[in-house]
């Protein structure tokens, strides 16, 4: 396989990673607030309290991936994107921060500010990592020179927009599925109609940002028509949103769950897919497109790179599984609990 290819596959194993795992972290933080009570929303956060720093690994090496194998799309991204950078890492910030500070003090009016944080900061990285997708897909204005030439708001385009919000509204029911798989009692059965609702508020959004991306987004579906291979996780996909509120109703949430992350995983898939062979399309001419040969770096660096990654890769996933099953099972508040 060609190294740029390569690279670009394995940038996309990366993103994916970094949905499922962090995008339940993050849902969690989106359904903080319906949480009533101070031990509901303690056992909320730590549902996620072992799991959400070595998630977020996922998106730094993502973008350390990203600045070896490709400097110039990296470079571009960076100086387009400045600001809902900066944004961003407040939001992480913000997420960080309040799960480490909320439960040092007693005081109400304390832990009501970070509980907003925590809300606040999940929402807000979300609604910007969709953001980027969309504008990922219908191209920025970068010229000749490959320097963005636009404003922060026109990032803020319709599609963008509802890409943002579809991206919400999945990673909320995902990790509504997961607090179910990780409570038990009164606040689980609170936390089922909240998979339910979150289900119908995702399909709706799934519905409407692929019309719009049919309907007006040519890159969106022009690859499939290249290779028509594709269309079967198209149709897998399909099959795993199916099967949501299917594994929902008969009470196998755990199924619920994993059919999520399916779904995730295609969805990634299918935006690598759009864009491909393209990391940064630009609006104003093709001619000005970063795409995975004129971006990247020698094929020297990308070997080396290749080397590494599959040293690394395993003992990361192999890590993260253990992890996993060592802190498997329902949430129990102890003393040292978040």
């Amino acid at each position: 396989m060609d190294l740029n290819v390569l690279w670009f596959f394995l940038l996309g194993v990366l993103l994916a990673g970094y949905a499922i795992l962090d995008g339940f972290d993050l849902g969690v933080g989106i359904l903080h607030l319906g949480a009533r009570g101070d031990r509901n929303r303690r056992i909320l956060m730590n549902a996620i309290g072992p799991h959400w720093d070595g998630n977020e690994v996922w998106l730094i090496t993502f973008g350390g991936a990203l600045f070896a194998a490709f400097p110039h799309a990296y470079a571009t991204a960076f100086s387009g994107f400045y600001l809902p950078f900066v944004l961003l890492l407040f939001a992480l910030i913000a997420r960080a921060v309040a799960l480490e500070f909320r439960s040092k003090r007693e005081s109400p009016a304390w832990r009501s500010f970070f509980d907003h944080a925590f809300f606040a900061g999940s929402t807000l990285a979300t609604l910007l990592f969709g953001v980027a997708v969309g504008n990922a897909m219908i191209g920025i204005p970068v010229g000749h020179d490959r320097e963005y030439v636009g404003g922060f708001f026109n990032l803020l385009g319709p599609f963008p927009v509802l890409v943002g919000l579809f991206a919400v509204s999945m990673f909320a029911m995902h990790g509504s599925i997961y607090l179910y798989v990780k409570t038990q009692g009164e606040l689980q059965q609170r936390v089922r109609a909240w998979m339910w609702q979150k289900y119908v508020v995702f399909l709706v959004l799934v519905l409407a940002t692929t019309l719009y991306a049919v309907l007006a987004v040519p890159s969106a579906t022009q690859n499939l028509g290249q290779y028509p291979w594709a269309w079967l996780v198209v149709v897998l996909n399909l099959l795993a949103i199916a099967n949501i509120p299917r594994a929902m109703a008969r009470g196998r949430a755990f199924q619920a769950f994993i059919s999520s992350c399916c779904s995730i995983a295609a969805f990634v898939f299918l935006f690598m897919l759009a864009l491909y062979p393209n990391l940064i399309a630009s609006s104003l001419s093709p001619d000005c497109n970063l795409t995975i040969f004129n971006a990247a770096s020698s094929a020297k660096t990308l070997g080396i790179m290749a080397i590494i990654a599959v040293i690394g890769m395993p003992l990361v996933l192999t890590y993260t599984a253990i992890i996993y099953w060592i802190f498997r099972g329902k949430v129990e508040l102890g003393t040292s609990s978040y």
